[in-house]
C-alpha cells in the first residue's frame, strides 16, 4: 500500500491497522518515497515464573553491610 504524508498524518491509526496485519505502507511526498511502515514478528510471550520458582542467585550480605555508620558516611548520605 502506498499514502502521502498527508494521508498518513490524518489516517496514521488506519495504516497501523493495516501493517498489523501484515502488509507494508509506502509513505510518498509527491512522487519521492521518504519512508516505509513495516509489520515486526510478534515478540516472544514472556512466561511469568512459578509462585516459588528461583528465578537469580540469592542475595548474600555481609555483617559489614548492617554496622553502624560513622560520622564521614552520615554526611555523605546528607543525615548531618
Amino acid at each position: 500500500m502506498e499514502a502521502t504524508l498527508d494521508y498518513a498524518a490524518s489516517h496514521f491509526a488506519q495504516l497501523l491497522r493495516t501493517v498489523a496485519l501484515g502488509e507494508e505502507v509506502l509513505l510518498r511526498e509527491g512522487t519521492k518515497a521518504v519512508a516505509r511502515i513495516v509489520p515486526i514478528a510478534a515478540p516472544e510471550s514472556l512466561a511469568r515464573p512459578k509462585v516459588g520458582e528461583i528465578t537469580s542467585a540469592p542475595v548474600r550480605w555481609s555483617h559489614d553491610s548492617f554496622a553502624a555508620l560513622d560520622d564521614a558516611g552520615m554526611k555523605e548520605l546528607g543525615l548531618l
